[in-house]
Parts: C-alpha cells; sequence; structure tokens
C-alpha cells in the first residue's frame, strides 16, 4: 500500500477523489459514475471508499510495484 494514499480521508468525495489522482473534476465524476468504479453511496452523493480506492489502484495499474 502506497503510503502517500494512507494519508487521506477515509472516505474521499469527489474533489478529493480528483486530486488524489490528479484529474480533473469531470474525470472524477465519470469514474464515480462508470458503475465498475467502487463507490459509496450516501443520500445522493457519490463517495470513495479510500481502501477500495487503493485496491482499484493497484488492480488497474499493475500491482503499482513499478521498479
Amino acid at each position: 500500500m502506497n503510503n502517500n494514499y494512507e494519508n487521506l480521508p477515509a472516505v474521499l468525495n469527489a474533489n478529493q477523489l480528483a486530486a488524489a489522482l490528479g484529474i480533473s473534476r469531470a474525470g472524477a465524476y465519470q469514474l464515480l459514475n462508470t458503475g465498475t468504479f467502487p463507490t459509496l453511496r450516501i443520500g445522493k452523493r457519490l463517495l470513495v471508499p479510500r481502501d477500495k480506492l487503493i485496491d482499484w489502484i493497484e488492480q488497474n495499474t499493475g500491482g503499482g510495484n513499478a521498479n
């Protein structure tokens, strides 16, 4: 697990997700609405649990073990 991601809040909103991934807010909303991205819906809000985000990053980047 990347220590940089451990410093993120336990649950991220779209703005925090965009900042963490270095993408635009619109890009974050696109990810949140794909149906395959790990989200938690609270009312109308789509949030991302930090642990699920880290798992998703590792699965989609070859485990993050680039040397």
